[in-house]
């Protein structure tokens, strides 16, 4: 049984999906107002590298992962560039998904944007007020946080903590709130900012529930794992548990999971501190495999330094796979051993999600092959094995071409479009591949 580290119990827990065989899976996605750099890409490639080891274990996974498209950062930055926020967010999420697709992450089921659930989102805060876990002032709306219980128990904090760490504030902001510690729902908009009609004026979204209505409505009330990096755990994440439980009356997350840091010379990156490097510089002199190979073969929860022999050793290991996968095949193979380093395999990666043991377990098995057992059973198992970690052999890509095209040119013999159906013969035959029709179908293979 597959056990997870949840972040609110702080314990190991066994994972038992509200709906069998089905996962509900909620990851916080990236504020698109620049590329994002080398951390962000850590907390996307863990969580995709544990999606993928879900759809391993039988799961069918529903991934969502949002784009948070208004923001105070979005703004600046589009006046900056002289665009408006749209057009920002919109090259920032084309940017996102093409550096990704080179870390080899898997596209999400649905990527939410927030100006798609305007509607909603007003709804949902209405909905707040009504029950009295809301108030607006001055044409903003803040969460009462007193009202929520627990409150920000998943970041191990306390309301009277909370309370005597905000209890200095004199900002202007400060002053229309009951409580200092209470946190924005809806913000009223200033001269010349885009915004949205409300019951209490124009205004736009708080950040914290924009995640909140996008994973419910998508998802449901209650959702299997939510997602993000270490960071994210106070305020976000605690806000997001405060305003849905508030409003559904239900459990908002049954498993909370947060990666860790990336570090440069151990000192976190971040934006804040300029010493990041975006994904999207990093691709120009580094394969995306490489950078996917060392941001998923450490447990992602703990912490990793980005270095240049990091990212050689992963070089290294990685070719030593490849070269593995490519081996010629052998006369025999022991079928109990190959069984044993499978389950060994599934054994560690069951123990959440453990990408550095399951790596390990993967080079036995390559060690292993190299000793003389590989078959075609043992190299298409490997491959399964090898796309958890991102690894996506040009070979396979091929063989879906392949396959597509000889479906076409049955397609078109059916039709007696024999002229079409022998040039796709002949385009294939070029490529050194060579069909063979018979009673059961055609089969192919290559010179």
């Amino acid at each position: 049984m597959i056990r997870i580290y949840d972040t609110m119990t702080r314990s190991l827990r066994d994972f038992r999906p509200i709906e069998e065989g089905k996962v509900k899976m909620y990851v916080c996605g990236p504020t698109v107002y620049n590329y994002i750099h080398v951390g962000n890409g850590r907390s996307v490639v863990a969580f995709d590298t544990i999606r993928r080891y879900l759809e391993y274990r039988g799961y069918e996974v529903t991934y969502i992962s949002n784009f948070t498209d208004v923001d105070d950062k979005i703004i600046k930055a589009a006046a900056k560039a002289s665009m408006t926020p749209k057009e920002l967010s919109d090259k920032f999420i084309a940017a996102f998904k093409e550096d990704t697709a080179a870390l080899g992450v898997k596209p999400a089921t649905e990527n939410p944007r927030v100006i798609d659930y305007m509607d909603e989102i007003i709804a949902f805060i209405a909905a707040l007020v009504q029950k009295g876990f809301a108030y607006e002032s001055e044409g903003d709306v803040y969460f009462r946080v007193e009202k929520a219980s627990h409150y920000a128990k998943l970041a191990n904090k306390t309301l009277a903590d909370l309370e005597v760490g905000a209890s200095g504030r004199t900002d202007e902001e400060t002053a229309r709130k009951e409580n200092p510690v209470d946190f924005a729902l809806w913000k009223s908009a200033k001269t010349g900012e885009v915004s949205w009609k409300s019951p209490w004026g124009n205004g736009r979204p708080g950040w914290h529930i924009e995640c909140s209505v996008m994973a419910t409505e998508i998802l449901g009330h209650t959702i299997d794992i939510h997602g993000g990096g270490a960071d994210l755990e106070f305020p976000h994440h605690s806000n997001e548990i405060a305003q849905s439980e508030a409003k559904t009356g239900q459990k908002f997350v049954n498993y909370w999971m947060h990666n860790g840091f990336v570090n440069v010379d151990n000192e976190k990156m971040s934006k804040s501190l300029g010493n990041f490097v975006t994904v999207h510089d990093a691709l120009k002199t580094v394969d995306g495999q490489i950078l996917r190979f060392f941001l998923a073969t450490q447990h992602y929860r703990r912490p990793l330094n980005f270095t240049d022999k990091a990212l050689h050793d992963a070089e290294t290991n990685l070719k030593y796979l490849k070269n593995t996968y490519e081996q010629p095949f052998t006369s025999t193979v022991d079928e109990a051993e190959f069984a044993a380093l499978l389950e060994k395999f599934q054994e560690v990666m069951d123990e959440d999600f453990n990408t550095a043991n399951g790596i390990t377990i993967v080079f036995e098995m390559a060690r292993w092959i190299n000793s003389g057992n590989y078959n075609q059973a043992v190299k298409d198992k490997l491959a399964e094995i090898l796309q958890i970690f991102g690894v996506i052999f040009v070979e396979e890509v091929l063989e879906a071409e392949i396959e597509k095209l000889i479906e076409e040119r049955q397609e078109a013999r059916a039709k007696k479009d024999f002229a079409k159906a022998d040039r796709i013969r002949d385009d294939l035959a070029a490529q050194g591949i060579k069909l063979l029709d018979t009673k059961d179908g055609v089969r192919w293979s290559r010179d």
